[in-house]
């Protein structure tokens, strides 16, 4: 670290500190963010979601959107259902992946602006 990047003393306001203190949130809450944000963070599993935003796709369509096997995809959407970030809905023999719900739409939008900027 540069030494413009710290304090050059040590002051700690304590009203801002017990400010923030007091809104925040469990370590659990910490853990899942986390852990979402993780599984945002693999690129495959990025395309995956930018094509579910378009619309509702099956694994063969996604396989072949991606260029990669049904197998593959399937094991990235299990990863994305497990930690609720997109769902499923059968039609007879084809099972169709959309986002699970507004905020992960929203979420990934955001992030998507930021990146873009």
């Amino acid at each position: 670290m540069k030494k413009a990047d710290l304090c050059e003393v040590n002051f700690i306001n304590k009203k801002k500190v017990e400010f923030v203190r007091k809104r925040m949130k469990s370590e659990e809450t910490y853990q899942l963010l986390a852990e979402t944000f993780k599984t945002l963070g693999d690129p495959t599993r990025a395309k995956i979601i930018f094509a579910l935003l378009q619309q509702e796709l099956c694994v063969c369509d996604l396989a072949n959107l991606l260029g990669m096997s049904k197998s593959a995809i399937s094991h990235q959407l299990r990863v994305l259902r497990n930690m609720r970030i997109v769902k499923y809905r059968k039609e007879g023999k084809v099972v169709y992946y959309s986002l699970d719900d507004e905020h992960i739409k929203n979420l990934f939008e955001e992030c998507l602006r930021h990146v873009q900027e």
